[in-house]
């Protein structure tokens, strides 16, 4: 592929006006090029007729269906804006999102529209599937593409931050941004008109349009949408189709790897599976399994730092970054020193070596957070970009994940992050994600709970799991859960992140069964209502019962 063009994406929809190859394959219909972007043009004469005061923006509160493709085209034409809106978010938290981002209308359907329900929300509402759309869109059937002045710069999406751990960011994206970051997908991936991508992740989200969406277009290939991802079906849908390319993010290789195995797994046209934050076992697996290269990146909706993955590098590493990408100790700003890894693998000086990954030579792509500047300024401190996500280096220059900033555990007056346990964990048989996160100690710091989504919840045996545990030679001397809860599915976004903050705030006093320890060295047993009140007692009796809140 030619060198890398800082052009808007509109120029890509310019290039496939008339082109006739298939663009979008949905359950059993079919668009070309020439038909998605006459109804992208057809979408951006709407948004520029109808505009009023304030900046473009639409809202898409939709799942992957067509008409997604349709108005991320029509802001790329008209050089407004889409809006991704999460419905998963709901109530005020998904108004107040709506409202942030200053939206003229709402696309939905009618499955989400209860969703919107009861909301003074001064934005049209356009069901796609209501009578009205059709003649809503009427007046501007045949519409040419827009004749409008489009820069680069110019924002084309606002991408919500996944939430998981506070109020969600919306990220800013121009048109330079989208274009820049699918066309190196494209030439990372090799992806070409051959291409037929299967995009399953929400289109509301970063790594769908800039590892999926984005450069199936800028290579001229084939998108094959599917409204949700569903681990059954991915397979299946990847052979009817002949899905050559699937771009992930989360943990779908782990509820990929949970269906049942069969003895034609390796029989699919994949070529190619790309993503970021799959556990390395899950990516070991599943490329031995359906027989196709996965690379994983580390990466961020904002942009504003990269680690690449190099052939040697250790297990559990995310790989290298540039010179300038450092570890930073974030209330000093000094560089934190390299790990030190003793001989099981287990990180000695974790005081001192894990800090905050920064991006030194500047805020790369990061364009900033629409309507807040105060997450700005915290983001781009001396005019680096900071994370906020934990790592640490070895000597020779792999940086490893050791958490995001909130996953910070002090237990006995020893800090650690929940990282290098969750990699620990994910390795017991039966579990399909493990998350670790501090939970409150009676008498002070907190202690490790561990939450494991399982094949089988009902076949969890605390005695086997206790002796897996102590046959890690990795396991730091105080990583082992206190807590352990054990579900049949853990809450997540829909980019399979796991809620972390949900499960801090529920501990121990959930639905789900939680096996714990009366003290450090008792094996695990069944928590039962009369040890939450023996909890809730202990706290109070030391003044810390506030933090059960």
């Amino acid at each position: 592929m030619e060198a890398m063009q800082p052009v808007p994406f509109r120029n890509w929809f310019l290039d496939r006006v008339e082109d006739d190859h298939t663009a979008i394959l949905f359950e059993d219909q079919s668009w070309s090029y020439r038909e998605a972007v006459q109804a992208g043009a057809e979408r951006a004469a709407f948004m520029l007729a109808g505009r009023g005061a304030g900046p473009l923006h639409v809202g898409v509160l939709l799942e992957n269906v067509p008409e997604f493709w349709f108005w991320l085209a029509a802001a790329a034409l008209s050089g407004g804006v889409v809006v991704g809106i999460n419905p998963t978010r709901r109530g005020a938290e998904l108004a107040r999102d709506i409202q942030h981002t200053d939206c003229q209308w709402i696309v939905t359907e009618q499955k989400h529209r209860e969703l919107l329900e009861g909301m003074e929300l001064e934005a049209p509402i356009l069901e796609i599937d209501g009578d009205a759309y059709a003649s809503v869109l009427a007046p501007f059937a045949g519409a040419p593409v827009p004749d409008v002045d489009v820069a680069p710069d110019d924002c084309m999406l606002l991408i919500f931050t996944s939430g998981t751990s506070g109020s969600p960011k919306a990220v800013i994206c121009s048109q330079r941004k989208v274009s820049l970051s699918a066309q190196n997908v494209a030439r990372i991936a090799r992806l070409d008109r051959q291409t037929v991508s299967y995009v399953a992740m929400p289109m509301f989200h970063s790594n769908c349009l800039f590892m999926g969406w984005g450069p199936a277009i800028v290579a001229g290939g084939t998108t094959v949408l599917r409204r949700r991802f569903s681990a059954s079906s991915a397979l299946p849908d990847i052979r009817r189709y002949g899905c050559n390319y699937f771009s992930y993010v989360g943990k779908p290789l782990s509820y990929i790897l949970a269906q049942p195995e069969r003895p034609d797994d390796a029989d699919n046209p994949l070529t190619l599976v790309f993503g970021n934050e799959a556990a390395d076992l899950d990516i070991e697996r599943f490329s031995k399994r359906f027989d196709v290269p996965v690379l994983d990146a580390y990466g961020s909706t904002e942009g504003g730092a990269v680690v690449s993955r190099v052939a040697g590098m250790p297990k559990g590493s995310l790989g290298r970054g540039a010179p300038e990408l450092k570890i930073l100790d974030p209330e000093t700003g000094q560089e934190c020193p390299p790990a030190v890894l003793d001989a099981q693998g287990r990180l000695r000086n974790a005081e001192e070596a894990i800090g905050e990954l920064v991006n030194t030579a500047g805020v790369a792509l990061f364009e900033g957070y629409y309507r807040n500047d105060e997450a700005n300024e915290k983001r781009t401190r001396h005019g680096w970009y900071w994370t906020g996500d934990l790592a640490y280096r070895d000597a020779d220059g792999f940086i490893y994940f050791a958490g995001r900033d909130f996953e910070w555990l002090r237990v006995d007056g020893e800090n650690f992050s929940a990282a290098p346990i969750e990699r620990i964990l994910a390795r017991y048989p039966g579990v399909v994600l493990a998350a670790v996160y501090a939970v409150p100690d009676e008498g002070v710091g907190d202690q490790v709970m561990a939450a494991l989504e399982m094949r089988d919840p009902g076949a969890f045996d605390p005695d086997a799991f206790d002796a897996f545990l102590a046959e890690q030679a990795d396991l730091g001397t105080k990583w082992t859960p206190r807590y352990v809860r054990i579900s049949l599915a853990l809450p997540v976004t829909q980019t399979s992140k796991v809620q972390k903050r949900q499960l801090r705030s529920e501990r121990w006093e959930c639905e789900d069964p939680v096996w714990f320890r009366s003290a450090k060295a008792d094996g695990l047993r069944r928590l039962e209502p009369g040890d939450r009140e023996a909890l809730r007692a202990a706290f109070a009796a030391r003044g810390r019962e506030s933090l059960l809140v």
